[in-house]
């Protein structure tokens, strides 16, 4: 049964009206009815009122940068041994029977009838199969250099760019580097668009804009923000990812990330996903890599890192308890190479690398990456922790050697 009471109509009436009037105030407004006129107290409360800023739009800056962004479709080659296989893909085993066992002969007659063998030899390769790869890219300079991902172009036989107003460009690849994921390719031709590598690292907060070719949909846009930096996801030594929140999905690998200045600040390379989909963690290439990495792949066609022989662990807070130090940092050196550049400088196992040219080294990663970035033949000093003192050594780095 319904309540009966109901509020009487001047009481009802003066409710809407103090509804009118808050609305009002909010508003910045008048009631135009009359009945309620802003006083004072609201017009100064009205002049207080700061204005919201919106959420900026990004039509502007994608207008400049995304013609430069291209979807990169690769020709992937695969060759399998077809042994035993007909050519739908069935298998047939031979029974292990013994020499001469009279059911062998069926067997035989049995496996050679099967569909697509015919009379061809069972160790005979399977026909060459191809398959498509897809990713995203972008022109780095108007004579038609692109940046993508290696796991992209990697096993292609054949490589093309397709821009961002559909005309389709076969390309070479220039260079790849696996250890961080980059490749270089170039295309023939001239006064392409192109972009530029931020010269500064976005920080925590920054908006930033994804464009690519997820799903096979060129040209796609999405937006977020830099949610973490330095992230170290366990692909390769040289990890130190920007984690956005920017929708990136298969197909958007090798895609750059911009800034609001439409700069470069990364090249997508990976997702977090149980699905396999978006779910707004997204991990990017810093554009100072980036710009490392492709002028060696532009100059020689691979990357040459710098070497001085130490495998390394981490620090741990026991350890440093142990050996004196005052807070878990550094590089603890497990063994110096015999004949290495740090065995030759001074460096023993058990010491700790806890500085490279003066700058401060927190964890292992620190020291691998800073020396890969030093040019062969090259010095660099080396700050050690030993027997609870500091001592600083002086060598010529090596050239990283292939498979380390």
């Amino acid at each position: 049964m319904l309540d009966k009471v109901s509020t009487p109509a001047r009481k009802r009436t003066a409710k809407w009206l103090g509804a009118a009037a808050v609305a009002a105030i909010i508003a910045g407004g008048a009631v135009e009815s009359g009945l309620v006129a802003p006083s004072p107290a609201h017009a100064e409360l009205r002049s207080m009122a700061q204005p919201v800023q919106g959420v900026p739009s990004f039509a502007d800056v994608i207008d400049r940068v995304k013609p430069a962004v291209v979807a990169v479709k690769v020709k992937v080659q695969n060759v399998a041994d077809r042994n035993d296989d007909n050519e739908d893909g069935q298998q047939f085993s031979m029974p292990d029977l013994p020499p001469g066992h009279p059911m062998e002969r069926f067997f035989r007659q049995f496996r050679d009838q099967m569909p697509g063998r015919g009379d061809r030899n069972p160790r005979q390769e399977r026909p060459r199969q191809f398959g498509q790869a897809l990713g995203s890219g972008f022109f780095i300079s108007a004579d038609g250099y692109v940046v993508t991902n290696n796991h992209v172009v990697e096993n292609g036989s054949e490589v093309q760019v397709t821009m961002d107003d559909g005309k389709t460009l076969d390309a070479k690849v220039i260079g790849t580097d696996p250890k961080t994921d980059l490749a270089l390719l170039k295309v023939e031709g001239n006064d392409f668009p192109y972009v530029r590598l931020a010269g500064q690292k976005a920080r925590i907060g920054d908006w930033v804009m994804a464009i690519g070719n997820p799903f096979g949909l060129g040209g796609t846009v999405t937006a977020g923000i830099v949610s973490a930096q330095h992230r170290d996801i366990g692909s390769g030594p040289y990890d130190d990812f920007i984690q956005i929140d920017a929708s990136v999905n298969k197909g958007n690998s090798g895609g750059p990330t911009f800034n609001l200045s439409g700069e470069v600040v990364g090249v997508n390379t990976a997702i977090f996903s149980p699905s396999g989909g978006n779910v707004g963690i997204a991990f990017a290439i810093p554009a100072s890599t980036v710009e490392n990495v492709v002028a060696s792949l532009k100059d020689k066609g691979s990357v040459t890192r710098g070497f001085i022989g130490v495998q390394m662990q981490p620090v741990t807070k026991e350890i440093a308890e142990a050996i004196g130090l005052k807070e878990p940092k550094g590089a603890l050196v497990a063994e110096a190479m015999k004949d290495g550049p740090a065995a030759k400088a001074g460096v023993r196992t058990g010491d700790t690398i806890v500085a490279v040219d003066g700058q401060t080294i927190n964890e292992a990663k620190d020291l691998s990456r800073k020396v890969a970035n030093v040019a062969p033949g090259k010095s660099l000093s080396l700050t050690l922790w030993r027997e609870g003192k500091e001592r600083t050594v002086t060598l010529e780095v090596a050239s990283q050697p292939k498979g380390v």
